[in-house]
């Protein structure tokens, strides 16, 4: 499934806009943060924590007093399911990113563990330094024959392990450090992982060592901090908790440096002055329609009979065209599903207008995010989705179906004890309760479960009015393969993946073609701006600049020229690279070329690469994949 999302701005009456600012600013966000407060308060909390995941409903059971509390009563009930969906979201990345850090934290103190000096190592191996080297040329031998050639390759300079190393042989000898025993053998692959997988020409020298294990507790430190003080904290609208934090901190003296950072924090955060977003996860939580200027509005669900009008891009009205007729066919004929609404979702958000004086539902402004499905745009995906749900649909059935009949007649115990005539009886039995309606609530939910489910069946078959538009088939074997470069946003090749020839490659000026001098003005504005935000840095200015939506064009520009590169070869898939190893990519890069224009000069590397990554822009490269 393809989905996308679009935004439109609401415009409505004054009086609704304060109503629905008042609702989401002095209700919901407000209830948002006493749910964050009271999960990450909870007793369980470090138990969540240690397991990486909350205890299932647990934010919606500490919700529902919260429904009856005077602050956060009176709201609709899609704003209570949406505040919980959204603290479920965020201790959910959050907990994500915990279990990332303490993975992070686990190699760091395993690797400050396995590093130890030369003297250290003779030590505790009671042995000499040649002994110790003379084991890790026979462990190295073992692993992997191209070692030897690094042994002797005496010209063969030290740099970045990250850089040098082969990662399947350092594996190997983590691995094999797991599991032998032997203490002469544990020296010599600690001797081997902190220089690189390779025994040195030269003889250690002890403060640099120092320096490196330094990092490394640094390091360790650093994600210590980043775990114990990034717990989610909701968003005080009203700037009173700035205002007590000032007054505690003009007044009092902090009892460490631990509570004098924690104000320092405080006061230095910009307090948020938008409310959280409400979700409406149903596609008929929205109720569009038009009015008498052809306008297209739109009603949600719990907010009465609150009209707002829809302003939108040219471009993407043909989708609210298409969320209201999906709706007026259901509305008319009532057999539709809206499983097959090309609508999904929707999420309602208040967006910051500037810095004017004034109410904030007048000074604001009201936007509609509404996330949809492509493939529900011709008849023929729409056709394919169908096929998908049926199979679901007759899959519930069928699991169903035995479950009810299991329960009726196999749970007894007199079927496990008795003769056949027990079974005739019960049968008979059975069958009268089911036609009086006098079986247990267990087999009514059954029974109003295979009935929902028979009656989706019959409604998904009823399609919906679509343009037809022929399904792209490519050849399964061919592949496009995109690059992301520091220099070149992205480079693409054609790829035979039965045969792995290229057939064509496609730079980024080829790609972009007469739009290629777009690219050098970005690079510019982006200079430009870095320029003027660091002035305004310097005298503690306002530095948050605005800045055009130049390089989305080329983003789209550059997706339109490889989906057009794609279907010209008959591509059956295109590979981008993944986003999370993209820094990682990049600093190498960078490192490349900085010791290839100053060999052996370190700090005239590091000048080179922190000038050269100034110069260079710095791409969106996750708006660009979405753009494809």
């Amino acid at each position: 499934m393809s989905q996308i999302t679009i935004q439109c701005l609401l415009v409505a009456t004054e009086s609704t806009r304060k109503t629905l600012w008042e609702l989401m600013a002095q209700k919901n966000t407000p209830l948002v943060s006493e749910l964050l407060t009271q999960v990450a308060r909870h007793p369980d909390f470090e138990t969540w924590r240690r397991e990486g995941k909350l205890k299932a409903g647990i934010i919606n059971k500490l919700c529902e007093p919260l429904r009856k509390d005077p602050l956060f009563i009176d709201q609709p009930g899609r704003f209570y399911t949406s505040a919980i969906a959204l603290v479920d979201y965020i201790f959910k990345s959050w907990l994500k990113l915990q279990k990332r850090l303490q993975r992070k934290l686990e190699k760091q103190n395993r690797w400050l563990a396995i590093l130890k000096s030369d003297e250290e190592l003779v030590q505790i191996s009671q042995s000499s330094l040649e002994t110790i080297q003379l084991r890790a040329t026979e462990i190295l031998s073992c692993l992997t024959p191209v070692t030897q050639h690094q042994l002797s390759n005496k010209n063969n300079k030290k740099t970045k392990k990250s850089e040098n190393t082969d990662s399947g042989l350092f594996n190997q000898l983590h691995k094999l450090y797991d599991e032998t025993t032997d203490n002469l053998t544990h020296c010599a692959i600690r001797y081997l992982l902190k220089n690189g997988c390779r025994i040195p020409q030269k003889p250690e020298n002890p403060q640099k060592f120092d320096q490196r294990c330094r990092k490394v507790e640094i390091k360790i430190e650093r994600l210590i901090e980043q775990m114990d003080g990034s717990i989610p904290t909701g968003r005080d609208l009203t700037g009173n908790a700035w205002l007590e934090t000032l007054a505690i901190a003009s007044i009092t003296m902090p009892q460490d440096a631990a509570e004098a950072k924690s104000w320092q924090d405080q006061l230095l955060t910009q307090s948020k002055s938008l409310p959280y977003p409400v979700a409406y996860e149903s596609n008929e939580d929205l109720k569009w329609s038009k009015n008498k200027k052809g306008r297209f509005c739109v009603q949600f669900n719990g907010l009465g009979k609150h009209i707002f009008e829809v302003y939108c891009d040219q471009r993407q009205l043909k989708w609210f065209q298409r969320f209201y007729e999906d709706q007026e066919i259901k509305r008319n004929s009532k057999e539709h599903s809206s499983a097959l609404f090309t609508l999904r979702s929707g999420r309602l958000l208040w967006q910051q207008e500037g810095q004017g004086k004034g109410e904030p539902w007048n000074v604001n402004r009201l936007a509609l995010h509404c996330t949809l499905d492509t493939q529900f745009w011709t008849e023929e995906g729409t056709a394919q989705i169908q096929q998908e749900k049926v199979a679901e649909l007759v899959k519930n059935r069928l699991r169903m179906k035995p479950q009810l009949t299991f329960d009726i007649f196999f749970r007894s115990q007199l079927l496990r004890t008795y003769s056949t005539l027990w079974l005739i009886i019960i049968s008979y039995w059975t069958i009268t309760f089911l036609e009086k309606g006098n079986l247990p609530k267990a087999q009514k939910d059954f029974q109003t479960a295979i009935k929902r489910t028979e009656s989706s069946l019959e409604k998904i078959n009823l399609s919906y009015s679509r343009p037809h538009k022929p399904l792209y088939e490519g050849k399964s074997y061919i592949l496009v393969g995109v690059a992301m470069g520091l220099e070149h946003p992205a480079t693409v090749a054609v790829i035979n993946g039965t045969t792995g020839q290229a057939i064509v490659y496609r730079s980024v000026k080829q790609l972009l073609g007469q739009d290629y001098p777009l690219l050098n003005r970005q690079r510019k504005q982006k200079q430009q701006s870095s320029h003027q935000r660091h002035k305004a840095q310097k005298s503690s200015a306002d530095n948050r600049f605005g800045e055009s939506e130049l390089g989305q064009y080329i983003d789209r520009l550059l997706a339109k020229a490889i989906i057009t590169l794609a279907q010209t070869y008959q591509a059956g898939s295109i590979v981008v690279p993944k986003l999370k190893d993209m820094r990682e990519l990049i600093q190498a890069e960078i490192q490349a070329k900085a010791e290839q224009k100053i060999p052996g000069y370190i700090e005239g590397q590091e000048k080179y690469a922190k000038q050269y990554r100034m110069n260079i822009h710095q791409w969106s490269y996750g708006r660009l994949i979405e753009n494809k």
